[in-house]
């Protein structure tokens, strides 16, 4: 009888321990790998995949991570024209004024749009930021609008911004989450890496007030592969930092908001790449640079419009899994209006495992298309008049 009781007293002692057992080694699994962030996320830039998530959804003050959406406006305008590298902005006594991160910027003072972009990526400058957003959008407030209106763009709920440049304000938040879509966003643009990759350089070289610029971004010259993007801190954010590093095929993007300290923070950055790059490998399927259809516009200029993906076409595999066979599907947009600029969004390159979507990425025009003038339209009619009579 005592034995009997012996067992099932081990039994009971079994099953209530197990749960606990279950729940500590869950509590390990969520926490040896970040573990001084508030929140965090690892996501892979090709595919969009995320690897990793604490908390990537709560809503918190990004500090100077702003500054990853003011990039992202700035990169846009210089592709779209509307500002040049070489063109001299004048400074105004309003961005002059900026606390915090700075490059001592004077007002009246003139500096080129790549030195203003190096004062940002690099050094974190609040005075530099504004002064792009005023060139852009005519004041610090028409940017702030723009930034939100992008955020809107990109899908980000969770995402209200008050400044471009991360200052505390009230209502100004991000999650880690919305923080990883705008820095994959803002990683098409693949010029902004020759920026934030920078250790250290120099603005007003050779004069008086010649500044030096050092990477907020430790990382950058210690970790493999690290080619951004942007650090932040206030003394409610505490310390952040949206990190991106590249090895073969894999672009990982790595999102830490609300660590203790600067060495807490580099250290669950480092803790999710090491992470994402030892379990997982990219698996390139095409290149942004493929043809992937061609499109045939009647009333365009040319004609015949080839489409390629909007980046590289990367699926990730754990390292131990067998390669899958992927498939491919290219969905096409129903309407074409013209003009259409280089890179207009045309459909999708949809690629799935079975059942399970495993990359979706745009499809866009390689070129710009014009509506065709009569002349060209007269004769493709009367060309194609005369191949029907030879039919």
């Amino acid at each position: 009888m005592k034995k009997m009781m012996g067992v099932c007293l081990a039994l009971c002692l079994v099953f209530f321990l197990l749960p606990l057992n279950m729940t500590l080694a869950e509590e390990k699994e969520s926490t040896e790998i970040v573990n001084s962030a508030k929140s965090a996320i690892l996501m892979e830039k090709n595919s969009g995949m995320t690897l990793y998530n604490k908390e990537a959804n709560k809503k918190l003050p990004p500090a100077s991570m702003t500054k990853v959406m003011t990039l992202l406006l700035i990169m846009e305008e210089l592709e779209n024209g509307g500002i040049k590298l070489d063109e001299k902005v004048r400074i105004s006594e309003h961005a002059a004024s900026m606390g915090g991160s700075q490059i001592f910027l004077e007002a009246g003072e003139e500096m080129t749009v790549e030195d203003l972009l190096k004062g940002i990526a690099v050094a974190s400058g609040n005075d530099a930021s504004v002064a792009m957003a005023e060139r852009i959008s005519g004041s610090e407030k028409e940017f702030v609008a723009q930034m939100n209106k992008k955020a809107k763009d990109l899908g980000l709920k969770d995402t209200h911004f008050q400044n471009p440049t991360g200052l505390p304000a009230e209502d100004h938040y991000s999650t880690a989450h919305d923080m990883a879509v705008m820095a994959r966003e803002l990683l098409l643009h693949d010029k902004v890496t020759e920026y934030t990759k920078i250790y250290d350089d120099y603005l007003r070289k050779g004069q008086d007030n010649e500044f030096w610029l050092v990477n907020t971004n430790k990382l950058i010259k210690n970790y493999p592969g690290m080619d951004g993007l942007k650090t932040g801190y206030t003394s409610e954010a505490k310390y952040c930092l949206t990190a991106s590093a590249q090895r073969n095929d894999m672009h990982m993007i790595a999102v830490v908001m609300g660590a203790e300290s600067p060495k807490k923070r580099n250290a669950d950055v480092t803790s999710l790449l090491d992470y994402g790059f030892s379990q997982y490998e990219g698996v390139k399927l095409y290149s942004k640079d493929d043809t992937m259809n061609t499109m045939k516009i009647t009333r365009g200029k040319p004609m015949h419009l080839n489409l390629s993906p909007e980046k590289d076409v990367v699926v990730l595999k754990k390292k131990n899994d067998k390669k899958s066979d992927y498939q491919t599907e290219i969905k096409m947009a129903k309407s074409t209006d013209l003009p259409l600029k280089k890179g207009a969004h045309m459909g999708w390159v949809v690629v799935k495992n079975g059942e399970e979507e495993v990359a979706k990425v745009r499809l866009e025009t390689s070129e710009s298309v014009e509506k065709a003038g009569f002349p060209a339209l007269w004769q493709r009619s009367w060309r194609n008049l005369t191949s029907f009579q030879r039919f």
